[in-house]
């Protein structure tokens, strides 16, 4: 067994991963129009970075109401499934595993994405400030400034948590090895948990206890459709990302942590907050996650090699996610092994467009030939 910590075999649930390397998600918005369809570049995308121990889709939506943004995926329909089976294969026939990242954006779209409806959240209200991009007739995105969302009924969020169970069955359907809620970044979810997002007076809104609700139910309900040794969450503790700040968040997401390992999830995922001048995540934190969730915990945010050994060495981590590194190092895995410099991507092309900017990365050493 190599000495080296990222390189150490990991069991997730029922799942052996090769090393502790997460290809973490990242929105592409590379889908086949109409319809949101994962397609043939997608897979070859997803296929170059197979060697990560564990990779996690793109945000895809499980329902037109949660599209936050042009052209990215879905998994509501049979045509996105099949799109979706293209890529699992892909990454399987390399030997990859892969989860599907399952997405509603709640507040954080606007009418031109969602059919023209008003999107909807915990509470009716806006997040200032922020903006989206809209299918504008181009190649290039158009943004646009959110709009002020309806507060969900009692029926809506019955519905939202049916989506999500379906959407995980649908998952498995498309041979993902499993899925991610995600419930970071100011997303539908964190607009249920974040107290400054949530203004409701009834069972999903005020105390703790209930701004947990919402996250609580998706989760029973998703692993109750495929299993908890096959779901994942995404939190994101310290983000404003998208307008979501919360009053406590060290007491928050203690108290979600908790509770998810108590559901007996298969991981967590903590994204840090990662810009410039962002909040560091004190050690201590961290090491109340480590105490409070039983099972695997991921990291993500500006690792580099040296960063993600330290925190595999600390213990706190269990595996460590590498975002933008990912886009223009198909190998990663390797470079980082062997301590070869990292490529780096061109910012233009990371949503929508083509091959360019998505499978054209070439691996070490053949520069002038795609991975």
């Amino acid at each position: 067994m190599s000495q080296d910590p990222l390189f150490c075999p990991l069991r997730l649930g029922q799942l052996h991963l090769n090393n502790r390397i997460v290809m973490p998600p990242m929105t592409r918005s590379r889908a086949s129009q109409p319809g949101d369809v994962a397609n043939a570049m997608m897979a070859t995308y997803y296929a170059q970075r197979a060697s990560a121990g564990l990779i996690i889709s793109e945000g895809t939506q499980v329902d037109p109401m949660g599209k936050g943004y042009a052209w990215t995926p879905g998994i509501h329909s049979a045509e996105q499934v099949a799109g979706w089976r293209l890529v699992t294969d892909a990454v399987h026939a390399k030997g990859g595993t892969m989860f599907a990242q399952l997405w509603h954006v709640g507040r954080v779209t606007h009418p031109d994405n969602i059919g023209g409806a008003q999107p909807i959240s915990s509470s009716a209200i806006k997040a200032e400030g922020v903006k989206v991009f809209v299918d504008n007739g181009s190649d290039a995105p158009g943004f646009v400034e959110t709009v002020t969302p309806r507060a969900m009924t009692r029926e809506d969020i019955a519905t939202a948590i049916e989506q999500f169970r379906q959407a995980a069955r649908n998952a498995m359907l498309a041979g993902f090895d499993g899925i991610e809620l995600h419930a970071a970044n100011g997303y539908l979810i964190n607009q249920f948990l974040d107290s400054e997002s949530n203004a409701r007076t009834d069972q999903y809104g005020g105390s703790l206890e209930n701004r947990l609700r919402f996250l609580k139910e998706v989760t029973e309900a998703v692993g109750h459709e495929i299993g908890m040794a096959r779901v994942g969450v995404r939190l994101a503790p310290l983000t404003t990302l998208n307008g979501t700040v919360d009053a406590n968040p060290q007491e928050t997401y203690l108290a979600a942590a908790r509770m998810l390992g108590e559901l007996g999830i298969v991981y967590l995922h903590i994204a840090e907050a990662d810009w410039d001048d962002a909040p560091l995540m004190a050690e201590s934190f961290k090491q109340g996650l480590r105490d409070a969730f039983p099972n695997t915990l991921i990291y993500a945010g500006k690792y580099d090699g040296a960063r993600a050994r330290a925190a595999l060495e600390a213990g706190w981590a269990d595996m460590i996610g590498f975002g933008r590194p990912f886009v223009a190092n198909p190998d990663l895995p390797e470079r980082l092994r062997r301590g070869y410099p990292l490529a780096s991507h061109d910012p233009a092309t990371l949503f929508g467009g083509g091959e360019q900017g998505l499978t054209d990365y070439p691996i070490y050493g053949k520069e002038d030939v795609p991975a």
